[in-house]
């Protein structure tokens, strides 16, 4: 190996706020809800914990009110998924709470993102429900 090779190193977080457009919105929402309609995704997956990923940063970058408790849950569901020893009720319990703060904001909002994210919030109580069981 040669000793003067630059070390790779990892890409690091850009630190300026995303620009989400309305149209990458829409894409991650539909991304979200194909990946949740095919069923929950396993563990050992990693596009779950990429949609997680991409879901919290979009949310931080947004000027939406209302989304601190989304993203609070969605930092709690990225620690449990990333734990050896969480309980599927555990999971459940953070689910039925992602679903119903996303159901929430879906009430409060009058644009084209009612519906979508009104099919989110009530795909991620029935995930959190089959959970449960």
């Amino acid at each position: 190996m040669d000793s003067t090779a630059s070390t790779p190193q990892p890409t690091p977080t850009p630190t300026i706020p995303l620009d989400v457009t309305d149209q990458q919105n829409s894409a991650l929402l539909e991304d979200t809800l194909n990946l949740l309609n095919a069923g929950a995704p396993d563990k050992a997956g990693q596009h779950g914990l990429a949609e997680i990923d991409r879901w919290t940063e979009v949310l931080r970058a947004s000027e939406r009110p209302g989304l601190a408790k989304i993203i609070q849950e969605l930092v709690t569901l990225r620690r449990q998924l990333d734990a050896a020893d969480t309980q599927s009720h555990d999971l459940a319990e953070t689910l039925a709470t992602l679903g119903a703060e996303t159901s929430k904001v879906a009430d409060e909002t009058s644009d084209d993102y009612r519906g979508p994210l009104t099919q989110l919030g009530k795909l991620l109580i029935k995930l959190g429900s089959s959970l449960s069981r």
